[in-house]
């Protein structure tokens, strides 16, 4: 199979089923799992270079593993990139990213519009951290500038938001983003790389919950980090001492110099962050990722046509308030989606439902979402199964009210992420728990 930075590149079918593994002699045509701790060195001296990196190689699973290794080169041929690191979950991967990237006393600016759980990292884990954060509007360019200051090390973003499923302008920040001299990070968990590839269109860094839709069956945590190779860290060498300047574990090794554009980044993650902090990815998840990476254009091809048939659908019952999908008409990111994702949106998005925003808005989502038989209320995205989730009081439970509404939040908010069931039985469970809703609807209309 052809590696990333090869002549020939395979088409994406190609890549998500065959790259970074090529059978030889008598073994396995499928990648293996190595379920192993550690490996034996054929001398002293082999074991000496590896763990001075004068060699690179793997040294013990906590860094690395063979299965672990196929994942990531082939993650990093779907989105285009030229390196990538797995790790244990996808709040891993944005953490160990962020920590390569940004030291002591740095500063990220980040979107409003995030999932709540890198939300939660932002704000509180990393300020533990001596990192502080600023959000903005993802869609008001002059906020992105305004907020970058010179401790700015990096912008991040997710490609299409969790859960209101706004499309982000990716050129427009990422341009914004090298004019200070600083990457743009995408976190492309939803918009996935059959969608949309953030390096595409300037993001230097892509992120991924492979639980997600990478994986596609919901049984096993991962994540990983693609480096595309494209940010200059030698271009203002005194910004990026962590690349540059001696790595002092290692005597006086540059990392920008051993491994230069697209290996510096990765080297550095493993040998610090993951070999420090720990969090390793199992070969069995990194094997049952794989298993879900060969069909990802398959499964997220039938999930995105049916979510935009059920938000047509939803956009038409009197119990619905709006439907947040891109691919809508009216749609305040409708012509992004049809600039970035011309395969179709996500099959992510949300609904809100009529009623008051009070206290009452609770109760009312909670008898609708208890009584659907077809989705599943699961705080999960991207697998098979079809789910909801109020984000209000599950996911994005800790943002404060006026987070929630800069994220385009409300109480009455309804997460969906279709999956590969029958999207009729789907509508129909929809309609069934909205039709009391929709009684109450129509006679308040008369």
């Amino acid at each position: 199979m052809t590696s990333p930075g090869a002549e020939t590149t395979p088409a994406f079918a190609t890549a998500q089923v065959q790259a970074g593994y090529q059978p030889t002699g008598v073994i396995s045509a499928v990648p293996p799992i190595h379920q192993t701790a550690a490996y034996e060195f054929s001398s002293l001296a082999e074991a000496a270079d590896l763990f001075a990196l004068r060699k690179t190689g793997i040294i013990y699973s906590r860094n690395a593993n063979p299965t672990q290794q196929i994942l990531e080169e082939r993650v990093a041929l779907l989105e285009g990139g030229v390196s990538a690191v797995a790790v244990a979950s996808g709040q891993a991967a944005v953490a160990v990213t962020i920590l390569a990237l940004v030291h002591r006393g740095g500063h990220v600016v980040a979107a409003d519009q995030l999932y709540g759980g890198t939300i939660d990292l932002l704000q509180e884990t990393l300020d533990d951290f001596g990192i502080s954060v600023t959000f903005v509007d993802q869609d008001d360019l002059g906020a992105w500038r305004d907020a970058i200051t010179p401790r700015t090390r990096l912008l991040f973003a997710e490609s299409v938001a969790n859960p209101i499923a706004q499309v982000l302008d990716i050129r427009a920040v990422a341009d914004i983003a090298h004019e200070a001299g600083v990457p743009l990070v995408i976190d492309n968990t939803v918009g996935t790389p059959h969608l949309v590839r953030p390096g595409e269109h300037g993001a230097d860094f892509v992120v991924h919950s492979a639980t997600k839709f990478l994986s596609g069956h919901g049984s096993s945590l991962g994540g990983v980090v693609v480096d595309q190779g494209s940010f200059d860290f030698g271009a203002q060498p005194e910004r990026w001492p962590q690349f540059t300047g001696p790595y002092t574990r290692f005597g006086d090794l540059v990392l920008w110099e051993r491994f230069g554009r697209g290996g510096a980044f990765a080297a550095l993650v493993k040998s610090k962050y993951v070999h420090d902090l720990g969090p390793s990815l199992s070969p069995f998840n990194a094997w049952q990722i794989l298993q879900g990476v060969e069909t990802l254009d398959l499964r997220v091809a039938r999930q995105s046509a049916t979510a935009r048939l059920i938000a047509e659908h939803l956009a038409q019952h009197p119990a619905v308030a709006r439907v947040h999908h891109p691919s809508l008409a009216g749609n305040p990111w409708n012509e992004l989606a049809s600039r970035y994702l011309p395969r179709g949106a996500p099959s992510v998005f949300s609904f809100d439902l009529v009623g008051a925003e009070d206290e009452q808005a609770f109760p009312q989502v909670a008898s609708v979402v208890d009584e659907l038989r077809v989705f599943r209320l699961i705080a999960n995205i991207g697998d098979a199964r079809s789910m909801v989730a109020h984000p209000a009081s599950m996911t994005h439970s800790h943002l404060t009210a006026a987070q929630r509404e800069a994220a385009g939040i409300s109480l009455n908010t309804v997460r969906v992420s279709a999956g590969l069931e029958d999207p009729a039985d789907l509508i129909a469970d929809l309609d069934r728990v909205l039709a009391p809703l929709r009684e109450h609807a129509l006679v308040g209309a008369r």
